[in-house]
């Protein structure tokens, strides 16, 4: 039995993707940090509802796509007919055999807010790596800032919060050179904290993340202002 006890039905991470949806600043800036790393045959590892897919499907990248659950694969498939959609548990019990044709045929995976998901993340770091030829690059996006951990987080069943320390670590459980790493988002942490810590919210709104995507702009220039070393998210680039 796979180690990651997920939801098929994730009411709460559905409604948060959602919302996330329309708010095209927001997502274009985040495809923004890790698409010039990501080059080849690429595959997307959580893809969701397709948030981040679209950008690089418009960019004419060579990517596939890929969900743990089959409700998102589906979802995608319908969005994106002409792609590639897998449907990938990057802690199943038996990967290698489970995911054999996949092995070794991608020059570059990518992982937004999906590590955090899952309670045995070097594992599932671990088995990523797997699929990347040798010299691949790999990028993954996390919530930062232990202390940030509210009833959001729990909301989303994330495990944890990331620091730039631990996800050096992480990287080096896995085997992965890291390249780059930066913080991303400085000016999400003070919602971020309301919303989860004082209004105790168990999701991210839709009113919630229109406003704020409003503020992409803004956003932008603090974290150029803060040389990207602050952040409610971390963000590394590691090669195989």
């Amino acid at each position: 039995m796979s180690s990651y006890h997920f939801k098929e039905h994730d009411e709460e991470g559905l409604n948060t993707l959602e919302a996330i949806s329309n708010a095209h600043q927001f997502n274009r800036w985040m495809f923004e940090q890790v698409q010039p790393y990501m080059q080849g045959r690429i595959l997307e590892v959580g893809s969701g509802i397709g948030n981040i897919s679209k950008y690089f499907i418009d960019a004419h990248a060579d990517i596939e796509l890929s969900d743990v659950r089959s409700a998102y694969c589906d979802e995608l498939k319908r969005k994106f007919g002409n792609r590639k959609v897998h449907t990938l548990d990057l802690v199943h019990p038996n990967f290698v055999n489970e995911y054999q044709d996949l092995l070794g045929k991608f020059d570059s995976c990518f992982a937004l807010n999906v590590i955090e998901h899952i309670e045995d993340d070097k594992l599932a770091l671990k088995n990523l790596v797997t699929l990347l030829k040798k010299g691949g690059k790999v990028a993954i996006l996390v919530p930062a800032g232990p202390s940030l951990y509210n009833d959001i987080d729990k909301g989303l069943y994330h495990f944890r919060r990331y620091t730039t320390n631990s996800i050096t670590q992480l990287f080096h459980s896995a085997d992965l050179h890291i390249n780059k790493k930066w913080m991303f988002n400085a000016l999400g942490i003070p919602a971020w904290y309301f919303g989860g810590k004082i209004l105790k919210k168990k999701e991210v709104e839709g009113e919630q993340m229109s406003l704020y995507n409003k503020l992409v702009p803004i956003a932008r220039v603090l974290d150029k202002l803060t040389f990207n070393k602050i952040g409610l998210s971390v963000i590394a680039l590691g090669a195989k």
